[in-house]
């Protein structure tokens, strides 16, 4: 984030941080102002971008969408205007989910129009967003370690635990959540006491676990799952990370402090918001 220091000495005891596996970067968009999440519409063949343009958490009607092809150009610069300070978003029914503040924005995929805006009651900072297999869309709300639940127009709050640890992003895996927390005791600056780590939730039964292995070990942004591994962006020192159960993260990409709500095809690419340097970077994991 804008706000946030560039820079920022992390200790990682146990961590790799040397990539142990290197994922290859294709190409670089530029263009945009304070991207902070990088969605694939798989429907429609494109990428959409919130940038936020300003404070992450004023509400100064300065945020808005962009559409970025799937080889690097901006189809759209502004294609949904009127948002504050637009971050994670999710797709369910045709429609696109976007958390802003302590708002939920709802965009018609076909038009980029901006339709409604859901007030989510008691809510602090919402980050990202995601949707399960049913349709209903969950939002984190990284200040307050809540998550809610939105089925319809209808926001509830699915859970609040302090075991959340100023939960960023949020990725649905079949019957779970898989939650990267930012960690405790976040200072002005946004360093922590102590870094944060990968949860998962049952959808269920709400049961937070946190993944063995990869706890307190940064302060994790963006979060998406492509088959047994696991993807999270740390964004204060800019490291891509991979984990999968039985291991611990591996640095897979290095970036320069900024990385943000990632986004993927969901097999083999990974699309990276540089917030701090107005790119996107696109990775292959093959």
């Amino acid at each position: 984030m804008k706000t946030l220091i560039t820079s920022i000495c992390v200790a990682a005891f146990g961590i790799a941080l040397a990539p142990a596996a290197e994922a290859a970067e294709l190409w670089r968009a530029s263009g945009f102002e304070q991207p902070e999440s990088a969605l694939f519409d798989a429907a429609n063949n494109r990428i959409i971008v919130s940038n936020i343009v300003g404070n992450p958490g004023e509400a100064d009607g300065n945020g808005y969408l962009s559409v970025l092809s799937l080889d690097g150009k901006i189809i759209s610069q502004h294609w949904t205007d009127g948002m504050d300070a637009p971050k994670g978003s999710a797709i369910s029914g045709g429609k696109l989910y976007v958390a802003d503040i302590t708002k939920v924005r709802i965009v018609d995929l076909a038009s980029g129009k901006l339709v409604s805006t859901i007030d989510v009651p008691g809510a602090v900072f919402l980050n990202d967003v995601t949707s399960d297999s049913s349709g209903k869309v969950y939002v984190t709300d990284m200040l307050a370690d809540a998550i809610y639940r939105i089925d319809g127009n209808k926001p509830d709050l699915f859970v609040k635990d302090a075991k959340l640890a100023a939960p960023n992003g949020i990725f649905a895996d079949g019957g779970r959540l898989i939650v990267a927390s930012w960690g405790k005791g976040i200072k002005p600056d946004f360093s922590t006491v102590e870094p944060g780590g990968l949860l998962s939730v049952d959808l269920a039964s709400k049961a937070i676990t946190p993944l063995p292995g990869a706890q307190n070990f940064a302060d994790l942004d963006g979060v998406v799952a492509i088959g047994d591994s696991i993807y999270a962006t740390a964004y204060m020192t800019g490291r891509l990370y991979r984990y999968k159960v039985g291991g611990t993260p591996e640095a897979v990409a290095q970036f320069k402090p900024g990385s943000a709500d990632i986004g993927t095809d969901g097999k083999s690419v990974i699309y990276v918001p540089l917030m701090n340097e107005g790119k996107i970077a696109v990775l292959s994991l093959d």
